[in-house]
């Protein structure tokens, strides 16, 4: 090889192993000098139902740690689900009408776009660890009922009873006052009042936790678990384990997630509108606000709306932006939120559509 050429090939290849380091480590071209060897750190955060301060802290805890949010996440709902004072969710729910403690649950994860979930899910106190194996470990992303739980066994869980005393006795009493406060309806029309009377506030139960939270590597994911309505026909499954209706999370956008009557957002898939609203460029208060307009509209049966037409049951959303934006609307007021960003948790008011 002549000089002139062996020098050519030689600027050549230094070009080449330069654009590649260029490109690989450092994007938009910026040279190694210019630019620190680390990925910028992101501000964690955790947004979600306000149901425990306690799993918020050990979210938190887990991302200031570096962890990925989806571990987050799953963990803090975790401390919830083996609580047995807690009525909403794992250990201690509130069971269905002959009494069986049935739940639900889903995770996505945003770096993967995975999802994995688990439906009537029974005797196993921490569905969210289900639906993350259903997610890890399956072709699927949802098992249900007796499939969910030989899944489950197979992988290493332990059959319990969920059915707490505390439980036993708010069953027992609805079971012996039994009228017309059951899911049982007769046949009727879009227009009837005269049948499916809303329970009052302590038997017409939605126990839900939902949590979505933004990790230091500006990653995205969420976690929903519950046990559902209080006294629901035996395999009746809301919207938390329904990926697009009761979570969603897009990692380039946001993420979102309910709580509430899960009928209702089934039928209009809010928590992927939600995302979408704000990839659209909607504050995350304004997309979940959005999404409660949509369920009052769409609302078309008599029995679900008060005197002045409003849907008379509340469904709550939460959502998270990838820069780190939050917000949260309820149908109703006297809703709330939990929100930490590093300091302590915070419970706010959601904005409502219509107040009491």
């Amino acid at each position: 090889m002549d000089p002139l050429s062996r020098r050519a090939f030689l600027k050549t290849t230094t070009l080449a192993g330069a654009s590649t380091l260029t490109s690989v480590i450092f994007p938009n071209g910026i040279t190694a000098q210019a630019m620190p060897q680390s990925s910028p750190v992101h501000k964690p955060i955790v947004v979600g139902s306000a149901n425990s301060a306690m799993a918020f802290e050990k979210v938190m805890e887990l991302l200031n740690q570096g962890k990925d949010a989806l571990d987050a996440v799953i963990a803090g709902v975790n401390i919830v689900e083996d609580d047995p004072k807690d009525t909403s969710v794992g250990y201690g729910g509130l069971p269905n009408e002959e009494g069986v403690v049935e739940l639900d649950a889903a995770v996505m994860h945003g770096p993967s776009y995975r999802a994995g979930a688990v439906a009537a899910i029974r005797n196993i106190k921490n569905p969210s660890k289900v639906a993350r194996l259903v997610m890890e470990r399956t072709d699927h992303v949802l098992l249900v009922g007796e499939g969910a739980l030989k899944f489950a066994k197979a992988h290493g869980f332990q059959e319990e009873n969920l059915l707490t005393d505390e439980a036993r006795e708010i069953w027992l009493k609805w079971k012996e006052n039994l009228s017309n406060q059951d899911n049982w309806l007769p046949p009727h029309s879009i227009d009837d009042t005269t049948i499916g009377e809303t329970f009052d506030a302590y038997l017409q139960h939605y126990g839900t936790i939902h949590c979505s939270a933004l990790d230091q590597n500006g990653n995205l994911s969420c976690v929903t678990t519950t046990s559902g309505r209080s006294f629901k026909i035996p395999g009746r499954v809301g919207d938390s384990p329904i990926i697009g209706a009761g979570l969603y999370c897009d990692n380039e956008v946001g993420s979102a997630g309910s709580t509430g009557r899960g009928e209702a957002n089934l039928l209009n898939c809010s928590s992927v509108m939600i995302v979408e609203w704000m990839r659209q460029g909607k504050s995350p208060e304004e997309a979940s606000m959005l999404a409660c307009k949509r369920i009052n509209e769409r609302c078309c049966e008599a029995r679900l709306k008060d005197e002045k037409g409003r849907f008379k049951q509340n469904v709550a959303f939460f959502a998270l932006t990838k820069r780190g934006e939050y917000g949260s609307a309820a149908i109703w007021n006297d809703t709330y939120y939990m929100v930490h960003d590093g300091s302590s948790p915070k419970k706010l008011e959601c904005a409502y559509l219509f107040k009491k």
